[in-house]
Parts: C-alpha cells; sequence; structure tokens
C-alpha cells in the first residue's frame, strides 16, 4: 500500500496544496495535488514541486513518477492574487519550476481529467505522457487576463502543435478536449473518466517493465535533440548507443533474448 513520502530538505517540511505518496512494490511515486475543487497552484507550491521532482529522481526506490489530483479537476491554474504580489525575480523563475519534469531523468506520467488550465496545462505539457480523461479540458486563458503563458505553455505547445494550431488555443485562450488534444498528438491517450486511474497504473507497470538506464538514456536524448539539426541528433543517437553497448543492462537484455526468458534488468 502506499504511504506518505518523507523528505529531509527541510523546505518541504510543509507542502503546500499537494502530497506525495510512495508504493515500493511498484516503484512509482504520486504527487498528488490536494485543493479541490480546482486545485489551485499557488507560487510557494510551484517551488516546492521543482524540489520534490528533484528529491523523487534521487530516490533509489522509485522508476516511475506519476503527476495526479485530487476530485473532477487536475487544475484550474495558478492563484492570480499572487501573480501580483510576487516579485519580477521571483515570476522570472515559474517557467524553470513548471519545467521539473522534463528535467527529472525518470519517466513522468501526469494523469489529467477536468479543467487542466494555464499552469495546470503547463506542467502537463513537461511531462512525458499525459493520459486524459474523456471530461479533460486543456486551455491557455492567459490572454483573458492581459497575459501570456509564463511557465513555457506557449512554447512546449508549439513544438508538438505547431505555430498555427497554438496560436489558436493562445491568443483565443481556446479549450481542447481530451479527444481533440489525442488526435493533434498533445494527449498519449484519452480513456473514460472511469478508466483514467487503471490506464495510467498500466503505463506505470508497462515502463517499469523497460531497463532504467536505457529509458533515462532516451529521455534525455529526445530532450536535448527536439532542438537540433538531423545530423547533430543522430551523431548523439550514436554516442548514447555506443555507450548503452556497454552496459549490463544490455548484456541481460541480448542474453535473455537468446535464453528466451524474461530480462532481470538492474540499471547498470
Amino acid at each position: 500500500m502506499p504511504s506518505l513520502y518523507r523528505f529531509t530538505d527541510p523546505r518541504l517540511a510543509t507542502l503546500d496544496g499537494f502530497q506525495v505518496e510512495i508504493d515500493e512494490a511498484h516503484e512509482r511515486a504520486d504527487i498528488v495535488l490536494g485543493r479541490p475543487p480546482y486545485n489551485v497552484v499557488s507560487m510557494p507550491q510551484r517551488d516546492q514541486l521543482r524540489l520534490t521532482f528533484e528529491a523523487l529522481d534521487e530516490e533509489s526506490r522509485v522508476r516511475v513518477i506519476v503527476l495526479r489530483a485530487v476530485g473532477e479537476h487536475f487544475s484550474s491554474g495558478g492563484n492570480i492574487g499572487g501573480f501580483m504580489e510576487a516579485s519580477p525575480e521571483h515570476v522570472s523563475k515559474l517557467a524553470w519550476n513548471i519545467a521539473a519534469p522534463a528535467r527529472c531523468a525518470k519517466p513522468v506520467i501526469v494523469a489529467n481529467r477536468g479543467y487542466c488550465f494555464g499552469v495546470g496545462f503547463e506542467l502537463s505539457l513537461a511531462c512525458d505522457f499525459r493520459i486524459a480523461s474523456e471530461t479533460t479540458l486543456y486551455a491557455l486563458p492567459e490572454q483573458k487576463l492581459g497575459q501570456i503563458p509564463g511557465s513555457g505553455g506557449s512554447a512546449r505547445l508549439q513544438k508538438m502543435v505547431g505555430i498555427t494550431r497554438t496560436k489558436d488555443i493562445v491568443m483565443r485562450s481556446k479549450r481542447i478536449t481530451g479527444k481533440q488534444a489525442l488526435k493533434w498528438g498533445i494527449a498519449t491517450e484519452c480513456v473514460p473518466d472511469v478508466e483514467l486511474e487503471d490506464a495510467t497504473d498500466r503505463l506505470v507497470d508497462e515502463l517499469r517493465a523497460f531497463p532504467p538506464l536505457a529509458q533515462r538514456t532516451a529521455k534525455k536524448l529526445l530532450n536535448d535533440t527536439e532542438d537540433s539539426t538531423l545530423a547533430i541528433a543522430i551523431e548523439l543517437e550514436g554516442h548514447c548507443y555506443s555507450r548503452l553497448r556497454q552496459s549490463d543492462d544490455f548484456r541481460e537484455g541480448v542474453e535473455a533474448f537468446n535464453a528466451k526468458r524474461s530480462p532481470k534488468f538492474v540499471g547498470r
């Protein structure tokens, strides 16, 4: 059974608007937004989420991280009043905090349902896999406040769906359903609402079956080469392939394949 995760960092002694559960049997950690009904993300919470991802990245008991929320909505976005109170220096770091799932070496899955607006959408876009419920509505509504997305939302979205669709979403504060997000390549899966937890569990178990070293390498390679030329991407891919060729996991994978048995990967 999952249990609450205890941090050693004093900055995480009292968590603001979320909790962290660890399930050692399934090698997973769940970051659970817990400020229903809309799970509004506060300014201090953004800093703590970054620190949490960094801590879990170093946790040997965790192979996969899941980001999810309590209630019918993932998050309606940030605390609007907090923007007026925050210093320009603090605001300038928002994108770095929200990009923590992308920097994390381990696979990060986000389970979305209901409202997934503003920073909730931006945080989801920084994850590796987005499983959307059919109730999900994605949006970047900052134009309605006289602003633009400030935590990587428009930049990440443009890489995924192109400039035309991104302008449609950002400049019109347009809402996108989970089914539409799947068609456009924003969501990895779109499932009925009652199946969201089961779909997340299945993906966690699927990812756990792969060798951790190869998985971490693939994530970093894909992130690092997103903006590179084809020639550079192929060159870096070759270097990563060569490095993994020397790993115990690769040797185990080949031996298991030849012996027609299931491999036992250890991450070396």
